[in-house]
């Protein structure tokens, strides 16, 4: 196969080209050995055979030619051809058998690191039980439409994305998450294309179809990468058309120094580029691959290798290092108040807001069983907090300016109940505070460890984050992230990553894909979180369908260890070469002894990249 242009020239593996495989080298020990030869003359056999199985390379070379270009195949004809020439039938029909053999098993290495695009097409859903009036008809998944009712039952896969109507199930979502615990789902609980369900019925509300799904992006976002070439692939590409170039004029110049044929045969025989020109590809997409079983989409072979460069890594604090979701720590009462009492006053005003913080107040009171307080009168005051009316007294929660701007006073002493570093809501009511509560955003329980890893690989680790500078600190001191910069506008995260990349850093920015657009842009690679929301996928360069942060070292490592393959079979590659001409030159090589060296060398810089496939 031509890897630089990605022409398949030997079809699917188990068709008619095994068997010319096969017949090549019957063929080929037949003239080696020289068996039956009182009967069938070998040279005879082996010209039959060089001539007709060896008409894909032969293809393949009038395709280079026609494109301009001097590819393995071109030198791999020269030099069938030249032994045909000179009467080294033997050699001839070897060199094509190994280049066959060659060839045969980088498809197959390309063929198995591409397997994640057949699987994922594959576990596609075809077909849909749907609930239409009183009865179930099973319907093609193209025909749905948004608000359609799918029926999904026990070891069903799951056809679209949607939430769950009624029952309750634990769901399979590796192929899209690649968590390995199945999920628990309940009614209002969202679930993906191509996940299975575990146990029990559900029904589900169809939300997005087809391609829309996150599975459908999933599958279109794999097959692009796939397409795109990293610069590291660009170079291989060069090399290999340098290592071709040298080979043929090499040859010619040992022809002319030595007179002898054989060792010009040789010198286009041993210089194999192939290790490069294959390699390269293989280890990306076997990274690529890989990353996708776990739930990590990479979007192109460029990324790979810019991950392999990361240095500095950005992390953005509410919703990546935190839940996004506060909760309440610390409830202290005051001036003869008790907690209950607090939370009841608190919860009465904050009931009807949709505010995470005071929808974490509400759930508080109910985790306390408190029995809820109904209010007269609700007024949201945009900033500062919320004010309601009970049995005609006056209940205010918010934050001290509030309480200041209706009359309230609010001592140092007060404002010192609540919690270093936590959020402050006042409670007052009848015209004094009665409590102080104390919020805090909760920290993910793998942050730590994900920074940990970071820094074990020599990753400098920084926060950058809206929110005011005791809470960052907390939250960076829990984590053990090495700089805090707080109170930030999207605008300023994006100059701060332009900073960094001024000082010669290169940044990778992790965030939800949602506020940290701009600051994802801008980094040398942007990870979007967010369990497969349209705004990550879309947004950044590396996609984590979980919200789990130790991916993005695994995705690191991976990406070195790739690069590290790429390298060694550069280095291998111009080793081998450089070696087979000079022994080739001075006659040290036949053509046949050549080929073997070419062969094997091409073989063992394709497995040490389809070993990243593990």
């Amino acid at each position: 196969m031509d890897t630089r242009t990605g022409h398949t020239t030997f079809g699917a593996l188990w068709n008619g080209e095994f068997v010319r495989l096969a017949l090549m080298g019957t063929a080929a020990l037949f003239t080696f050995t020289g068996l039956g030869n009182a009967y069938i003359p070998y040279d005879f056999v082996a010209i039959i055979a060089t001539l007709l199985g060896g008409i894909p390379v032969y293809e393949e070379t009038i395709r280079s030619l026609r494109h301009k270009r001097i590819t393995m195949e071109v030198t791999m004809t020269i030099a069938i051809v030249a032994s045909l020439i000179i009467r080294a039938f033997t050699a001839a029909v070897i060199i094509a058998f190994f280049v066959l053999l060659a060839e045969y098993i980088e498809e197959y290495a390309v063929d198995r690191a591409r397997n994640t695009v057949f699987q994922l097409e594959k576990a596609a859903p075809r077909t849909a039980l749907v609930r239409r009036g009183n009865t179930e008809v099973e319907v093609g998944v193209d025909t749905l439409s948004p608000g359609d009712i799918v029926i999904v039952r026990h070891g069903d896969r799951i056809p679209v994305d949607g939430t769950v109507v009624t029952g309750d199930s634990f769901v399979n979502q590796s192929m899209i998450t690649g968590e390995s615990i199945p999920a628990e789902k309940h009614p209002g609980d969202n679930v993906y294309a191509g996940s299975v369900n575990d146990s029990g019925l559900v029904e589900v509300r169809a939300e997005k179809i087809g391609t829309e799904t996150v599975f459908g992006k999933i599958i279109k976002l794999v097959e692009e990468a796939e397409q795109k070439k990293a610069p590291i692939q660009r170079i291989s590409d060069k090399l290999a058309t340098w290592l071709v170039e040298f080979a043929i004029g090499f040859a010619f110049l040992t022809l002319l120094a030595t007179q002898n044929s054989v060792s010009a045969i040789s010198v286009v025989v041993v210089a194999g580029s192939c290790g490069v020109a294959a390699g390269t590809p293989l280890a990306i997409v076997a990274i690529m691959g890989k990353a996708a079983k776990k739930g990590v989409i990479v979007k192109g072979g460029s990324y790979i290798e810019e991950l392999t460069r990361i240095d500095t890594a950005v992390i953005d604090k509410t919703g990546t290092l935190t839940l996004g979701k506060p909760e309440v720590i610390k409830v202290e009462a005051l001036d003869g108040y008790s907690e209950g009492q607090v939370l009841a006053l608190a919860a009465a005003a904050e009931k009807h807001s949709n505010h995470p913080i005071a929808q974490a107040i509400v759930q508080k009171a109910g985790e306390m069983q408190i029995a809820p307080i109904v209010h007269s009168t609700y007024k949201v005051v945009p900033g500062m907090g919320i004010i309601s009316e009970h049995d005609g007294q006056q209940i205010l929660v918010g934050n001290p300016r509030l309480m200041k701007d209706n009359g309230i006073d609010v001592s140092k002493n007060i404002l010192s109940q609540s919690v270093k570093g936590a959020t402050t809501v006042l409670v007052a009511h009848d015209h004094s505070i009665c409590g102080v509560i104390s919020l805090a955003d909760k920290v993910r329980q793998e942050s730590k460890k994900a920074i940990t890893d970071l820094k074990r690989m020599g990753i400098r680790t920084v926060m950058l984050t809206g929110d005011n500078e005791a809470v960052s600190k907390m939250v960076a001191d829990t984590v053990g992230v090495d700089e805090v910069y707080a109170q930030l506008l999207p605008h300023d995260k994006v100059t701060k990553i332009e900073e960094l990349v001024a000082k010669g850093r290169h940044v990778a920015m992790v965030g939800d894909g949602i506020n940290d657009a701009p600051a994802l842009a801008r980094a040398n690679v942007g990870i979007g979180m967010g369990a497969g929301t349209d705004v990550a996928i879309e947004e950044a360069d590396v996609v984590l369908m979980t919200n789990d942060l130790e991916k993005i070292a695994n995705v690191i490592r991976m990406s070195r260890q790739g690069y590290r393959a790429i390298m060694e079979n550069f280095y291998g590659t111009i080793g081998v070469d450089g070696i087979g001409v000079i022994l080739a030159f001075m006659g040290l090589l036949n053509p046949l002894l050549a080929a073997t060296i070419h062969t094997a060398s091409e073989l063992v810089f394709i497995v040490n990249s389809a070993r990243l496939m593990r």
